[in-house]
């Protein structure tokens, strides 16, 4: 029996208030899809920490994490080697400390964009459901 790849990842649903609207940033991967900042924890590594270093390792920004937000998603995927896998990531909301955007090598671009643009951007489902779950806690705070 193979063995299956297990995966965690961490990432920063990142947004800027611009003009009274309430902007979310978006990368666009080198793959062709749309999503937020993340990427695979490194071993000893708190979901946290993770996602900091990998919002700042693919976009050169900084956040100020909120502290109660945490939404997640899991699934099955076939990695680079064949093999089944199996990918669990947690988001986390940061408010943007400002600056410019300097994108890593992963990426071919970005761009802020208001709710509706941003879920209409966003390619897959899952990262849809946890926009929709970040404008809810928004707008309840």
């Amino acid at each position: 029996m193979k063995r299956m790849n297990l995966y965690h990842s961490a990432g920063v649903i990142l947004y800027r208030i611009e003009k009274e609207e309430i902007q979310y940033l978006l990368l666009h991967y080198a793959s062709g899809h749309w999503d937020f900042a993340k990427g695979k924890m490194e071993v000893g590594e708190a979901e946290r920490q993770a996602a900091l270093r990998e919002l700042a390792e693919e976009t050169g920004l900084t956040a100020q994490l909120d502290g109660t937000f945490l939404a997640s998603y899991d699934y099955f995927f076939t990695d680079y080697d064949g093999q089944k896998a199996y990918k669990k990531c947690d988001f986390f909301l940061g408010q943007s400390d400002g600056g410019t955007v300097v994108l890593s090598d992963e990426h071919i671009g970005y761009e802020w964009l208001g709710y509706e643009a941003a879920l209409a951007k966003i390619t897959f489902d899952n990262g849809k459901g946890v926009l929709v779950k970040v404008r809810d806690y928004l707008i309840g705070r």
